[in-house]
């Protein structure tokens, strides 16, 4: 194949890249390839060129490739010319080689804007990984403050022995307000009598009616307990 095949592939490439491709000279020309990255908008889209200069015995031989950015064209977080460029040559190796002895710009152009395109993907993907494993992290961090201390024999024993403490602590402090407020009042605690103590004053058996507690048929309750014994 000679400079009449290039010249056919020019011109072919012409009718697909109507807008795209500007010539540089008969046999160098340079074709801008814009981006298609989802979810942004087309003016926001990545460019760059790609200047091809054919040797005489292209398609047998390897065309020559350069990328250059594009004047005026907007800056990409995710993706840069200039430190981009070897990265994406070198991607082309294996389709120069499949394609050899054929015109192949063509397939270069796309397989250059598919790799582009893969690339800033997979930098937004890996941007948006760390967005989230940040957020992850973060979260479990607030998650951490709501976390109980887990609980273990040992853990068990010493919780049991606080609140046991806690209880006594409570009721020592109630039983001395108690204590204190019937001071504060002057009333003295009612002393509970035992049975024994009941039966040696003659109240055991007796109800409070109130006039229990006078003598029984005009007599004292002591002499009531000494006429008892005396009888006995």
């Amino acid at each position: 194949m000679g400079r009449e095949d290039q010249i056919e592939e020019r011109e072919v490439l012409e009718s697909i890249f109507p807008e795209e491709i500007t010539d540089i000279s008969e046999t160098e020309y340079k074709v801008t390839v814009t981006l298609d990255i989802p979810d942004e908008e087309e003016e926001d889209q990545p460019k760059f060129a790609l200047n091809v200069k054919y040797p005489a015995d292209y398609p047998d031989v390897a065309p020559d490739l350069e990328i250059h950015t594009v004047p005026n064209a907007p800056s990409h977080p995710d993706f840069n010319v200039g430190e981009d460029r070897e990265q994406l040559l070198a991607g082309l190796d294996e389709t120069i080689q499949e394609n050899m002895g054929m015109a192949m710009i063509f397939t270069i152009v796309s397989a250059l804007k598919e790799s582009a395109e893969q690339l800033v993907i997979d930098r937004k993907g890996a941007a948006e990984a760390e967005r989230e494993e940040a957020a992850l992290a973060a979260e479990r961090e607030e998650n951490k403050k709501f976390e109980g201390t887990k609980v273990t024999p040992e853990t068990f024993l010493k919780w049991r022995a606080g609140f046991l403490k806690e209880m006594e602590e409570k009721r020592i402090q109630e039983e001395e307000e108690r204590l204190a407020e019937l001071k504060k009042a002057k009333v003295k605690e009612p002393i509970k009598l035992t049975g024994r103590q009941l039966w040696e004053q003659g109240l055991a058996g007796k109800v409070d009616d109130g006039d229990d507690d006078e003598e029984e048929d005009g007599v004292p309750p002591t002499e009531q307990m000494q006429k008892v014994n005396i009888e006995a």
